[in-house]
């Protein structure tokens, strides 16, 4: 249902149950009104009976008896029989002494009820008045029921809401109208520009931050992609370039070897971009099989510093590991990626001749893995960075360490998919410590 229609039929909805709730409080006012006024001519009208019998006697009453047809009058004695009865034979009738207005006028003057006749079988308001010989006058009135009231204010009232609802509903149409102007006018590229409901704030907040997000992530695949072309560039212009100049035929014999192991590095280099590349599109889209399994990590980065002792031997760099077996649950793959890129920027960032410790435990806040290094350490205004696809700290000497600029990022994804948490202490040509919080 559109916003307008459900808004429109929920005000007349409410118009609707307003008018009956007026009809229904209408009818117990005019019903409440009616009874009083009943009440009031039947006092009235009996105190007039009353006078009228003390100057002309009780042949008066026989005299009224076709003068008014809605009021009954009853004369009873002070033994309770019925003297007189403007409606009924008063032979035929019994005994009303026990009848509450009569026992009340002998007792107090004046007594009155409501109840049903049994004898005109309507609802009778009774109003007694003792007179001076000892006789009670009562005279009665037939009542309306409240029910009897609403069907006489029903055609008003029903007239009353058809014009009521129809003055409703194009009221109801325009209101709306004014209401949701705003609301289709809205500019979501700059949603907090708007001058709109209070209510919509958050929502619009809400966009804003999408809004930002979208932007932010169109910024950095606009940005991944600006550096994917220039890393795989490089190495595909390297490639290129050795191998013109092979295809020319200026190579000397003895720089052939020297050649093809540059085109062999560069191609490796090219190969290993592509698959980090791949890696993190894999982790940004979740089509990471999530097989989880009990691994210990210390035995795990154990195997990854075996591996990497080549590299760490080649630049004099010393590895040590310590620390206890630790079981975490997860997907080795990606944990072997995580510790292996932490390690291997420990080794390629190191100094020579420099020092790595890893450490593998579990502490109050959760199972770690520590690496600190010796090496050339991260500005702390950079810090932050060092996880962004591409960003390298030592930009002038990236071609020289190598890697893909990658290493960091899926380190930081990998974080993400396990809900670990990496924290930086680095000190600008002191060295760093990464851990990673399971």
């Amino acid at each position: 249902m559109k916003l307008r229609s459900k808004i429109q039929h929920s005000m007349i909805m409410v118009i609707t149950v307003t008018l009956l709730a007026a009809y229904a409080l209408t009818t117990l006012v005019i019903y409440r009104q009616n009874v009083n006024l009943m009440e009031q001519e039947t006092r009235q009208e009996a105190n007039y009976i009353v006078k009228a019998i003390e100057i002309s006697g009780t042949d008066y009453l026989k005299q009224m008896d076709e003068v008014e047809k809605n009021t009954r009058i009853t004369l009873i004695d002070s033994a309770g029989d019925v003297l007189y009865d403007s409606t009924e034979d008063a032979v035929t009738l019994q005994n009303h002494k026990n009848r509450p207005e009569i026992k009340a006028a002998h007792k107090n003057g004046t007594g009155q009820e409501v109840r049903r006749s049994m004898t005109m079988s309507k609802e009778m308001f009774y109003y007694a008045k003792l007179l001076p010989d000892g006789n009670v006058l009562r005279v009665s009135k037939t009542m309306n029921t409240a029910f009897h009231t609403a069907i006489a204010i029903l055609p008003v009232m029903a007239l009353i809401a058809l014009v009521a609802l129809g003055f409703a509903y194009l009221l109801a149409r325009q209101q709306v109208a004014k209401l949701i102007r705003p609301i289709n006018e809205l500019n979501l590229e700059e949603p907090l520009e708007n001058e709109v409901y209070e209510e919509l704030t958050p929502l619009l907040e809400s966009i804003d931050k999408q809004n930002k997000e979208k932007e932010a992530i169109a910024n950095m695949r606009k940005e991944f992609s600006a550096n994917v072309s220039h890393e795989l560039k490089t190495p595909l212009t390297s490639i290129s370039g050795y191998a013109e100049i092979m295809k020319s035929g200026i190579v000397k014999p003895e720089d052939m070897p020297r050649f093809s192991e540059k085109i062999y590095n560069e191609a490796r280099r090219l190969i290993t971009l592509v698959e980090d590349i791949i890696k993190l599109s894999h982790l940004d889209e979740g089509k990471v099989e999530l097989e989880k399994e009990d691994i210990d990590l210390y035995d795990l980065t154990r195997e990854i510093i075996s591996r990497l002792a080549p590299q760490a031997s080649a630049k004099k760099v010393h590895m040590e590991l310590t620390g206890e077996s630790v079981i975490y649950n997860g997907v080795r793959q990606i944990l072997d990626e995580m510790v292996y890129n932490i390690c291997e920027n420990a080794i390629k960032y190191n100094k020579e001749c420099g020092e790595i410790r890893v450490w593998v435990g579990s502490t109050l806040n959760g199972k770690k893995i520590i690496v600190t290094d010796t090496g050339i350490g991260i500005p702390k205004n950079q810090q932050e960075r060092i996880f962004e696809r591409f960003y390298r700290v030592d930009k002038s000497h990236s071609k020289e360490i190598g890697g893909t600029g990658l290493g960091l990022s899926i380190v930081k994804h990998g974080a993400i998919l396990h809900n670990a948490k990496i924290h930086v202490d680095s000190e600008l040509g002191k060295g760093t410590r990464m851990e990673l919080t399971f």
